[in-house]
């Protein structure tokens, strides 16, 4: 008998579902809980759409909470049972919900397939959102569909009703990249393109992963004049194209590859390391007592620096600590995965469409005959290599554009220029994918 089900991540076991721990290392007392969570989400939207009221504390619990329920987000169970209590009181609090609720893993395979699709799609929407709250923006129409998409996903469609959902929720997903986008450049300005040293100097420091820029923000700002340099990680590399973030001094690189080699990358680090989303993995005992957890991330043992009254974090136990490791003794060399010691960011829409007339030009004069995507996820199956000899075999007439953390399989390499561009083209995270849209969308335009 299965003691938990979870198929939501591309990792998941025999690429049909794990079902007695989680590859990413989620066991089945907090899947099971995770599951618990989204039904309590379900009657939370369910009892607002009764009752025809919401609030601004069930906005956010909604999106928190399927954010808390994505892969490698949240590992502590008592934190989950907290949140989940939380959305519990609220729900009460707009008038309750008993209804009979879907056995969300349960019924006909298409029917479990869209349905899970609708549910993740929202997970994946509900990170967006909550980066974007984060920074003050937020647009009702996509507030407003975490209440529809949980409370459709409680219903029965034919195929054909929830293949329009998900086309409808693809359409607000959209909006809700745009604005993440708006979000980020609001704050720290439009990235320009950027050069990344993947080499550590001698001294204290701190490694920063995840996708919260305002959090990188508020760490670069407490640790001026410290002495201690702060280093990107993973999704958080395209930090060091805004402008407003940029300008640190000691916002100095770039801190290893990509998620799935934390726990050997991090093996004995000197410093310690600050995960404000996505992708946590187990943390070995070598540097478990040096990795600390913010916002939704959780992990049972860790320490969680939480927000006080006004939103603001307080990182002082990361400096005190990051001093007293000391970091390392010399300059510290490290690479990428193919050997190289600079990455390229910085090359979102803004920036790239800031030289559109060039890049039309270069296309039409021949010069630039393909222009690829190479994005999304990396993750530690054997054959990921597939990416890099795909971008290495790529004509020389050719763009690459890269986002997500998929890119460091490649973004190492040297692959030459193109009319003053560089044949990799880092956009960004994943959430960049609307810089991409964006570029093919102009050089679409531009072409009929």
């Amino acid at each position: 008998m299965a003691e938990m089900f979870c198929f939501q991540c591309q990792q998941t076991a025999g690429n049909k579902g794990c079902v007695r721990a989680g590859v990413c290392g989620k066991q089945p007392e907090t899947a099971n809980l995770q599951d618990a969570l989204i039904y309590e989400l379900m009657r939370l939207a369910l009892a607002a759409e009764k009752s025809g009221r919401r609030s601004a504390e069930a906005d956010r619990l909604l999106m928190d909470g399927l954010f808390t329920t994505l892969t490698n987000v949240n590992f502590d169970n008592a934190a989950i049972r907290q949140f989940t209590d939380r959305v519990i009181a609220e729900r009460e609090k707009l008038g309750g919900y008993d209804g009979e609720l879907v056995e969300l893993w349960k019924g006909e395979t298409d029917t479990v397939s869209l349905r899970s699709t609708l549910l993740f799609g929202l997970k994946g929407m509900a990170a967006y959102a909550h980066h974007s709250l984060n920074l003050g923006e937020e647009e009702p129409e996509v507030t407003a569909w975490f209440y529809k998409g949980l409370c459709e996903i409680n219903r029965p469609h034919t195929v054909e009703e929830w293949l329009a959902l998900i086309m409808e929720f693809g359409q607000v997903n959209l909006k809700c990249m745009a604005l993440l986008d708006r979000a980020n450049t609001g704050a720290y300005g439009t990235p320009v393109p950027t050069r990344v040293n993947t080499d550590i100097k001698k001294g204290p420091f701190i490694v920063v992963s995840g996708h919260d820029l305002r959090d990188l923000h508020e760490l670069l700002e407490q640790t001026k004049d410290t002495g201690i340099n702060i280093y990107t990680h993973c999704e958080m590399l395209p930090a060091h194209g805004y402008p407003g973030l940029k300008k640190y001094p000691h916002l100095a690189g770039n801190f290893g590859t990509a998620w799935q080699s934390q726990q050997k990358e991090f093996e004995n680090i000197p410093a310690p390391v600050l995960f404000t989303t996505n992708c946590l993995m187990p943390p070995r005992p070598s540097y478990a007592d040096r990795v600390y957890t913010t916002s939704v991330v959780g992990y049972e043992g860790l320490t969680h620096i939480a927000p006080d009254a006004q939103g603001r974090k307080d990182f002082t136990p990361l400096i005190e600590q990051a001093l007293a490791l000391g970091g390392y003794e010399h300059d510290h060399s490290m690479s990428g995965i193919n050997g190289g010691h600079m990455l390229t960011t910085g090359f979102a829409h803004g920036a790239v469409l800031s030289h559109a007339d060039e890049v039309i030009r270069t296309i039409r004069e021949g010069a630039v005959k393909h222009i690829f995507l190479v994005g999304g996820c990396d993750g530690a199956h054997p054959g990921r290599n597939y990416y890099t000899e795909f971008v290495k075999q790529t004509p020389m007439d050719s763009l690459v554009l890269t986002l997500a953390c998929g890119k460091y399989r490649f973004n190492d390499l040297d692959l030459g220029e193109i009319g003053g561009l560089p044949r990799i083209l880092d956009m960004g995270q994943c959430n960049d994918a609307y810089s991409a849209i964006r570029v093919a969308m102009a050089v679409a335009a531009h072409e009929e």
